[in-house]
């Protein structure tokens, strides 16, 4: 007879990851988004004001609302685990850092809007998955259909739909879940 298991933390940097952003929007709800622009956003700003390195990186975790933040984390926490498993926590933790400091430097670079959530951390993560079949030197087609659908799908947005979201930051996720994938499989595709 087999004993009822409890419930397993199997997935620490994804975990860790979703439910600091549920705390860093819990805290904006009750600071009224102040903590979120003054922690978890990044925009252009003297980078004499150490608070600017740390947006770098914490604009990952601020979302504007319940919404944005429900859209993200249903696709992280769906594809995540399967990622820090195949990669290891302490690799995925390293590139999603990687990908915040790009996004929040491209964000800073060509923009002067502010950046907050976790969205192209999802883009890498949807790119970098699709790397997971990647064996005796072969390219996975899904890979390829992936990158053309939600990179292409950004860069027509970009171009038609005049909203507030950063396509950029989308596709430069995309691009580092591209080239994590490539990195961490080389060996594995010929080119």
């Amino acid at each position: 007879m087999s004993k009822l298991k409890f419930v397993q933390y199997n997935s620490p940097v994804v975990l860790t990851f979703a439910i600091i952003s549920l705390l860093v929007m819990l805290l904006g709800e009750m600071t009224n988004h102040a903590s979120t622009w003054t922690l978890f956003s990044v925009y252009r700003s003297s980078f004499v004001d150490p608070l600017a390195y740390i947006r770098i990186f914490g604009h990952i975790f601020g979302h504007i609302n319940f919404e944005h933040f429900f859209s993200n984390f249903l696709v992280l926490l769906l594809v995540g685990p399967i990622l820090e498993e195949k990669y290891g926590s302490k690799r995925l933790m390293q590139i999603m850092a990687f990908t915040a400091a790009i996004t929040g430097i491209v964000q800073i670079i060509f923009f002067s809007s502010a950046l907050l959530g976790a969205s192209g951390i999802v883009f890498m993560f949807m790119i970098l998955a699709s790397f997971a079949n990647v064996k005796d030197g072969r390219i996975p087609l899904t890979l390829i259909v992936v990158f053309v659908i939600y990179i292409g799908r950004e860069v027509v947005s970009g171009i038609t739909i005049d909203d507030s979201v950063s396509r950029v930051t989308h596709i430069a996720g995309g691009v580092c879940g591209a080239v994590f994938g490539f990195v961490i499989n080389r060996g594995k595709i010929s080119a």
